[in-house]
């Protein structure tokens, strides 16, 4: 029987709205098998429901909210296991994603001397935003990001992430944030917690060297590289490291062979 399996999905899944060759047989395979499985994603703009619900518009059924984890769920749960406070308060740059996981574990919304700034990937991140989160780190509010992303795969291309605007606020601040998700191993290791496994027990599949595989390594992990998003194989070969396994699309994997 395959192991456990942790899957990113941008870049390995879909690109932006337009499913992956390989990827909607990838998904019959694990249902089929009844293979564990979990989709681990640094988004943190979308509910596990917005997930559940994107693929099965993209012709992806069989799926449950208990499939996901994303990067606004991982940080919500560190922010409740750090947070020692009653009534904790942050101010999110980021989507709905991220405010309802944060809702959902006791924290409110604040622009008022905030435990936290938690920053996350937004279309709609200006100068305004910028400022805000500049003056409230400079006060003293904890600085936090989903994850370190700076480039997301999209239909056409690619487009600015979660660390372009870290980055933004970073050089201002003089401050480096505190990043939850993916290259962090807690991330992976929340993951295999949610799947009942050892993360021996776990392979992380993924299309960025620098986050799916380094985390997945990191947290001991057997790893898989797609080509369908982010890396190359050029790309590849400039890391000191490398996937067990190199892969064109999700389509190609031997679940057996893992």
């Amino acid at each position: 029987m395959a192991k456990s399996i942790i899957s990113d999905m941008d870049g390995v899944i879909y690109r932006g709205k337009q499913l992956i060759p390989g990827a909607k047989t990838f998904v019959q395979r694990l249902l089929e098998s009844q293979t564990p499985f979990l989709f681990l994603t640094n988004n943190a703009e979308q509910t596990p429901l917005d997930l559940k619900l994107k693929l099965a518009s993209l012709g992806i059924e069989g799926l449950s909210e208990d499939n996901f984890i994303t990067a606004a769920m991982a940080t919500a749960m560190f922010l409740k296991n750090q947070n020692q406070k009653q009534h904790a308060t942050a101010y999110v740059v980021g989507g709905g994603g991220l405010i309802n996981e944060l809702y959902n574990v006791g924290f409110s919304i604040s622009e008022s001397n905030p435990d936290y700034v938690v920053v996350a990937k937004s279309s709609t991140f200006g100068y305004e935003q910028l400022k805000k989160a500049v003056r409230l780190i400079d006060q003293g509010a904890k600085f936090i990001g989903t994850n370190p992303d700076m480039i997301d795969p999209v239909e056409g291309g690619l487009e600015p992430a979660a660390g372009t605007i870290l980055a933004a606020i970073s050089a201002a601040t003089g401050k480096k944030p505190y990043i939850v998700g993916k290259p962090n191993s807690l991330m992976m290791m929340l993951a295999a917690r949610k799947l009942g496994a050892h993360p021996e027990d776990c392979v992380m599949i993924g299309d960025r060297m620098d986050t799916d595989i380094v985390g997945g390594m990191e947290a001991g992990m057997k790893t898989v590289l797609v080509l369908s998003g982010v890396t190359t194989p050029e790309i590849m070969t400039q890391f000191p490291y490398k996937p067990d396994f190199v892969h064109d699309d999700v389509g190609g994997i031997d679940l057996a062979a893992l």
